[in-house]
């Protein structure tokens, strides 16, 4: 009987691998990469160390671009500035198609600027861009909306008089805000009880789209979208954030006056009607909600997770928090709010910010992208179709561009002179024409809501410097910094 069992499982396993070698011959034109399994592809080789671990231990091995299997779907790898820059830059057009996230497919479906494809994704963009730019239509600046949000904060924190907090929702109703004055056209309370709902849904998926499981279920969706509750939570979160935006669509619609949209729903909704007799507009339901879910999503969990990495790298490093209050006191003082015209006189407050989102590296595998048509690339052909990963880590942690990279350091960023000197693997936004689309917004929040609470207040921490652990709690499609708690005392 055993020796049965030994024929069959040694049959079963020459199976495989006559399988997989005739699997990856039918790639044979794409990079190398390690062997895959049939059906499993690549994930049994990933075990418990997680996707970016293993990716970037086959990069020493096959170098900047390989192929990975996630199942039986092979996707190409980029590592490394320069071929992430020759990709999405030199090759922009090829490299422009949007992959999927199998964590959040079911939610989006290639609907909203963030997952939408082809001439669907260029009307998007082009909608958000002007939207975003033009924030509100012509009303009040982003720099005003950031400084008045800042002041709400201010009274918040002076409120709580230095008691022991984990900052986790005040950073995320400061950032939530500023999106949802530019989408919904108004703030709210940091106490309505449906906001913080919404952040906590926000927060709790993207620690789940970030977890172990998700980066499971990219290699057999198939299998784990029916056993696998991260996915069903997922779904179940952000279904539940789309029925707050349907009904707040519903009401822009009521009170919608043509003459004067408030906002980008407003705008939207003007457009769905001018092309409302076009039945190939892409200005229809579906992209409206999913193009502010992904708006509403990414405004605020990005920069909200940068803040909180910054701070609780100034209470693991006080000596930078010193420098940079001073050079806030030089060039601010303590009578006005900060503003963007004192960012460039403020070259090591600049650096810090640089290296704080550097050192959080919040999207370490980048966003999937997927080639347009069939594409030449560094000697091999990309198939049309095909996803590829731009490793953002590789970049942002590649010791060629940064002397340590590993150690939170302003250095950087910084020449010999003091003065901000540009480093070209900084691209914490991404490159090329899927760059983030709030990148100019989420800088400007970054500048004022971190200079304006080190202007009024020091921060610190029941724990040494010494022993603050800045092990981010996962490392998946996002980085997330563990919690902490943090007191902020007046100056």
């Amino acid at each position: 009987m055993e020796l049965s069992v030994l024929l069959l499982l040694a049959l079963l396993t020459g199976l495989l691998l006559l399988l997989a070698k005739r699997h990856t011959k039918a790639h044979g034109s794409l990079p190398p990469g390690p062997r895959p399994l049939p059906f499993f592809g690549n994930v049994l080789q990933m075990g418990r160390r997680g996707l970016l671990k293993f990716l970037l231990q086959q990069r020493d091995k096959y170098g900047d671009v390989f192929t990975v299997y996630l199942g039986s779907k092979p996707v190409v790898m980029l590592c490394g500035i320069d071929s992430i820059r020759e990709a999405l830059v030199d090759q922009a057009e090829a490299f422009s198609g949007r992959g999927r996230i199998a964590a959040v497919d079911r939610v989006f479906q290639g609907y909203g600027v963030f997952f939408a494809n082809g001439e669907s994704w260029r009307a998007l963009r082009r909608f958000s861009l002007a939207a975003m730019r033009d924030f509100g239509m012509g009303k009040r600046s982003v720099e005003e909306r950031i400084q008045e949000e800042a002041q709400s904060l201010l009274q918040k924190l002076r409120n709580s008089q230095g008691a022991l907090q984990d900052p986790t929702f005040l950073f995320h109703s400061i950032t939530a805000n500023i999106i949802c004055s530019i989408v919904f056209g108004k703030r709210f309370a940091y106490s309505d009880p449906e906001f913080l709902r919404l952040l906590d849904l926000f927060y709790q998926s993207f620690a789940l789209i970030s977890s172990f499981p998700s980066q499971m279920l990219e290699f057999l969706p198939d299998i784990f979208k029916s056993i696998q509750g991260t996915q069903r939570q997922i779904y179940r979160n952000l279904e539940e954030v789309k029925t707050f935006i349907g009904r707040s669509v519903e009401k822009h619609r009521e009170t919608l006056d043509p003459s004067a949209p408030q906002d980008l729903i407003d705008t939207y909704l003007l457009r769905m009607d001018k092309e409302k007799s076009d039945p190939a507009s892409e200005f229809q339901q579906a992209n409206l909600i999913h193009t502010v879910l992904s708006l509403f999503f990414a405004g605020t969990e990005t920069t909200s997770t940068t803040l909180r990495y910054g701070f609780l790298l100034m209470l693991k490093y006080p000596h930078i928090a010193e420098r940079v209050h001073k050079e806030i006191d030089q060039v601010i003082g303590s009578h006005r709010p900060p503003a963007l015209a004192d960012r460039a006189k403020m070259p090591y407050t600049d650096a810090v910010l640089h290296e704080i989102q550097r050192f959080a590296d919040l999207v370490p595998i980048g966003v999937p992208h997927k080639v347009t048509k069939d594409t030449y690339f560094r000697g091999y052909m990309i198939p049309q179709g095909t996803e590829v990963y731009p490793i953002l880590n590789s970049a942002l942690y590649d010791p060629r561009y940064f002397e340590t990279p590993d150690t939170f350091n302003p250095d950087h960023f910084l020449d010999a002179s003091g003065a901000v000197k540009k480093n070209e693997a900084f691209i914490p936004f991404s490159i090329g024409k899927r760059i983030c689309v709030g990148e100019s917004i989420a800088r400007a929040e970054l500048f004022l809501f971190f200079t304006t609470i080190l202007q009024n207040f020091s921060v610190a921490s029941p724990v040494a410097p010494e022993d603050i652990d800045l092990t981010p709690r996962e490392t998946g499609v996002g980085k997330l910094p563990p919690v902490y708690q943090i007191h902020f005392l007046s100056r």
